[in-house]
């Protein structure tokens, strides 16, 4: 086994002065929804006057090095930036090996019965498959004891470090800021429900999950989300300004406030938050009680079975559950960010059954939250094509009828939402029941099934294509 080890500690260039996480001051981190985060790093650094390179160690692994600026705070124009480099080559035994090929090292060998440690000097002449070793008398291709490395090849950096060559006026300490965009920080939004025994109330908890894989913790930072779809350009930067108009989401616990940003909305946390890297977490975001719902159990059609004769068009269709409220009013009234919806609604021993889930986009205040949670399993419908006959040929116009039959296993009368989608130029001429046109090709009716029974919506229509 291969051993890989250092004989002298890493020497720093003279001219180089580095800051660590000890120097930082303060972070404040913006996450986005498309894996883009705006990092704001302040550090309190002591640099000589004139030219000197400053390495900034601890930054994102992930970050974008053309949108880096740094600038000093306590005072304007006292450095110019000349040049930046990202240094991502990270220390690793292979990356030493890489780096030494062609170069002397030491092999430090062990006598296994007297434990005796000998040292000899070998050249590196390859690490591709293996490594191969040159000594004076010999080549080898294993390594018999513990390669000692000189040194760090100055290349080489243990944790991802923007360097920055810069001219400075002012020798006294002060603060910079660090500003840049990375990739590797996400987040989404989580909510889980508990629906009231009759359906019609429902206690709605949502929470901001982070996921942390930028190469660095954060440490006590201010964070702030940002929900909705930002443009991000091939090139260049995204300046963010934020406006007024800002809404408490709850006074029971500091959970984070909302306010506008251009186009889009900002969840500002409260209280500073350490995000460690490789780390996934949750920040509360909101708790509303008894907000009031509607469930509605619907069919849906399709506009395909209207251009020609068919035969049956299903005998067990699936009659869709679905839970709608209005973010309005109570503890909601706020832009609610696009994730999960997870329902769950007690049983009859009160133990909480998951129900449903479904994924919402960004919803604004006072819009409709609408939840597909499945399928009926006692509520189902069976639909066949009874009639079928071309009107004209020029124009074509063609003349359809259908029955749907809706059954009902339950104990209790169910309403079904019975929705059509139609196509053309269209009318109803007959129907058992009063339909409503709700949209220019959608035609529906509300049809009531009796407990243990069934329903028979039957209609005619006539199509011009």
């Amino acid at each position: 086994m291969m051993l890989v080890a250092l004989s002298a500690p890493v020497s720093a260039d003279s001219s180089e002065h580095q800051s660590t996480l000890a120097d930082q001051r303060s972070v404040s981190v913006t996450i986005y929804n498309s894996d883009l985060a705006l990092v704001r790093d302040d550090r309190r650094v002591v640099l000589p006057r004139g030219r000197s390179r400053l390495a900034l160690r601890d930054v994102s692994a992930q970050i974008q090095p053309e949108t880096a600026l740094l600038r000093s705070l306590a005072a304007h124009n006292t450095i110019d930036v000349l040049e930046q480099n990202f240094d991502y080559d990270l220390l690793s035994p292979a990356k030493l090996l890489e780096k030494y090929v062609g170069r002397t090292v030491s092999v430090v060998h062990t006598n296994v019965q007297s434990g005796e440690r000998t040292r000899e000097s070998a050249r590196i002449l390859a690490d591709t498959s293996g490594i191969v070793l040159q000594y004076g008398d010999r080549i080898e291709t294993t390594v018999d004891g513990t390669i000692a490395f000189p040194t760090i090849p100055g290349e080489l950096r243990d944790r991802p470090t923007l360097t920055i060559d810069l001219d400075n006026s002012d020798p006294r300490p002060q603060s910079l800021e660090l500003t840049y965009l990375t990739s590797g920080l996400s987040w989404r939004a989580d909510y889980v429900g508990q629906l009231s025994a009759d359906a019609k109330h429902l206690d709605l908890d949502a929470s901001i999950t982070l996921q942390n894989a930028s190469g660095t913790t954060y440490q006590n930072a201010a964070l702030a989300l940002v929900a909705g779809d930002v443009n991000v350009a091939t090139s260049g930067q995204y300046q963010p300004s934020q406006t007024a108009d800002t809404y408490s989401v709850s006074a029971a616990a500091p959970r984070p406030v909302v306010s506008t940003l251009s186009e889009y909305h900002l969840y500002n946390v409260p209280r500073p938050t350490t995000i460690a890297d490789r780390q996934t977490k949750q920040v509360a975001l909101l708790s509303a009680h008894a907000v009031p719902v509607a469930k509605s159990l619907e069919l849906s059609g399709a506009s395909f079975y209207y251009g020609r004769s068919f035969a049956d068009l299903g005998t067990r269709l699936a009659v869709g559950s679905y839970l709608t409220f209005k973010n309005e009013q109570g503890e909601l009234g706020i832009p609610l960010p696009g994730g999960i919806v997870r329902i769950y609604q007690q049983d009859a021993s009160g133990h909480s059954q998951f129900i449903g889930s479904d994924g919402i986009g960004h919803i604004p205040k006072r819009e409709n939250v609408r939840l597909y949670l499945g399928t009926s399993f006692d509520v189902t419908a069976r639909k066949k094509q009874t009639d079928y006959s071309i009107v004209s040929d020029t124009p074509r116009v063609s003349q359809s009828s259908y029955q749907i039959v809706i059954s009902n296993a339950k104990e209790t009368a169910e309403t079904v939402l019975v929705t059509e989608p139609i196509p053309g130029d269209w009318s109803i001429t007959a129907e058992s029941a009063p339909h409503q046109k709700t949209s220019s090709g959608t035609a529906s009716w509300t049809v009531t099934v009796p407990p243990n029974g069934s329903t028979t919506l039957s209609y005619t229509a006539r199509v011009r294509f």
